[in-house]
């Protein structure tokens, strides 16, 4: 525990047999709960964690049950409670089937739950986030099974949602002074784009380094967004990121060190992977854009926002014509069409700076 806080450190692994004892061994004593979710491994991930449940003291001192299993007495002004426990227990049905290996799982330090089928490390942390969901845990932090995160930063990731209530921590390798060094170029290349992109999508602004993994959520966002609905693969941090501030929930990022060769070996396939990610983040995008600033509270953002795009896809007819016209020979650029499109032009990027502006002045108050 930390500050009289429960801390339950998610897992996710998949054909991790010759590095996860490294991380289990190396994991701070004031951790309640170690959640490993093996996402069908195709290595002897899950007989290394048995074998190391069996050599070590599993035994935890705090007792923590499932409150899926308790009963609320119905009175007059409790209806909303009861149907939050409900709902809890449904949706249980919409997470990848797993079974837990544990043989007394409520008093056990090490958690092995192993998935029936292969979601991606997204299904694997959503399944993690719903067992510590599920077991009132108040500080959820995930940490890769190749050991590319330093234990010893664990703290420094859990103090701002125990000590400060903040809703999500994560950590940052960008800012550390080793980061052009140590990380591999094209690795820093792309995840600085695909930060620059993802400030956009998530409202976050003042964060980077959003593949970053390492990260702690407090049992108050566990409960506020959709655990079942986060992203199954690589693009999981992104897609947590915006359901978190559709929920209005506070983040804050610490400096951590990049780690690399220490044996990890990388399931990473760039060429797969960016289309999807970046069809995410457009879906992403409008998805906040509509629930935020139109459903639950309406902004002029959304307004000035749909503008831009909408003056844009106009532009573009007057864009063919005009370029047409420039490669065509013998023939001259119309001067009304040159007009129209510099002056919607002008008013779309109005448009689209306004709207900027206000997303990151909405937005200020969430980032701690």
């Amino acid at each position: 525990m930390l500050n009289n806080k429960t801390i339950g450190v998610v897992i996710p692994c998949y054909n991790e047999a010759t590095q996860i004892s490294m991380v289990l061994d190396s994991m701070p004593e004031f951790v309640d709960r170690i959640i490993i979710i093996d996402d069908v491994s195709t290595d002897q991930t899950i007989e290394t964690v048995l074998n190391y449940i069996e050599a070590n003291d599993n035994s935890s001192p705090l007792q923590l049950s499932s409150n899926l299993q308790n009963e609320i007495t119905p009175t007059i002004y409790n209806r909303a409670d009861i149907e939050v426990h409900q709902k809890n227990k449904e949706e249980v049905k919409r997470f990848l089937p797993s079974e837990v290996l544990n043989k007394n799982a409520d008093k056990e330090k090490v958690i092995l739950i192993k998935h029936l089928k292969n979601g991606g490390v997204g299904a694997a942390v959503a399944t993690g986030y719903k067992w510590c969901k599920d077991h009132d845990i108040d500080c959820a932090v995930v940490m890769n099974g190749d050991g590319q995160m330093d234990p010893n930063e664990l703290e420094s990731i859990c103090g701002p949602v125990v000590y400060e209530n903040i809703d999500y921590v994560k950590g940052n390798r960008l800012i550390h002074k080793s980061a052009w060094v140590i990380i591999p170029r094209i690795r820093f290349l792309g995840n600085s784009i695909l930060s620059i992109l993802t400030k956009i999508v998530s409202g976050y602004w003042g964060i980077s380094d959003f593949q970053s993994g390492y990260t702690a959520m407090s049992n108050h966002a566990l409960n506020s967004i959709p655990l079942y609905k986060i992203y199954k693969r690589y693009g999981m941090p992104n897609d947590v990121l915006v359901k978190l501030n559709i929920a209005f929930c506070t983040i804050r990022e610490v400096k951590i060190k990049p780690v690399y060769g220490v044996g990890e070996q990388s399931k990473l396939n760039v060429a797969k992977v960016t289309f999807p990610i970046l069809f995410l983040l457009i879906r992403s995008f409008f998805t906040r854009l509509h629930t935020k600033y139109l459903i639950r509270s309406f902004h002029p953002l959304f307004v000035l926002y749909w503008i831009s795009f909408i003056i844009a896809g106009i532009n573009t007819y007057f864009l063919y014509h005009l370029l047409a016209n420039f490669f065509a020979p013998n023939s001259k650029t119309p001067t009304d069409y040159l007009i129209i499109f510099i002056f919607l032009t002008i008013s779309g990027f109005q448009s689209l700076l306004f709207a900027m502006w206000m997303d990151i002045q909405d937005n200020e108050r969430l980032s701690k």
